[in-house]
């Protein structure tokens, strides 16, 4: 009798255990950094934080779009950006990620290399009031936020 109450309380004390569980987490990297503007990766996703140029008093100043890096959409993101540098004359790229439309607006400058470009992101969803220009950015600072 002794042997079976001592077995009851070991299955008990297991089963009281088996309500936590450890789940495995994924690392947050924070990659390149300029301002207030960076981009972060969790696991295959990446997520561009950037700031914006208007601003209601009521709201952040920072927004973020997000994709996952399928097919190596990471550098090819960095590589269609500063490719927009090099085309003569700069013109707008407009780009789908899975829940945006991004537009590359490329302003030129007389002084060379000194060309910027600017996120100009909208949502997909068509109640969301989410048109926002981040600020400008020259081709330098795109190698420093992508860590290229």
């Amino acid at each position: 009798m002794k042997n079976i109450i001592t077995l009851a309380a070991m299955f008990f004390s297991f089963v009281s255990f088996a309500q936590v569980k450890v789940l495995e987490t994924v690392p947050v990297e924070k990659l390149g950094k300029v301002n207030n503007n960076y981009i972060q990766k969790v696991g295959d996703e990446y997520t561009v934080y950037y700031t914006i140029i208007q601003t209601d008093e009521d709201s952040s100043n920072l927004r973020k779009f997000s994709f996952k890096n399928i097919d190596n959409a990471y550098n090819n993101l960095y590589n269609i950006i500063v490719g927009g540098f090099n085309a003569t004359p700069l013109y707008d790229i407009k780009l789908e990620l899975p829940n945006n439309y991004i537009w590359l607006h490329y302003t030129g400058n007389v002084v060379p290399d000194k060309a910027t470009v600017q996120f100009m992101v909208s949502s997909k969803e068509r109640d969301a009031d989410t048109n926002n220009v981040s600020e400008p950015f020259v081709k330098d600072q795109i190698s420093k936020l992508f860590q290229k």
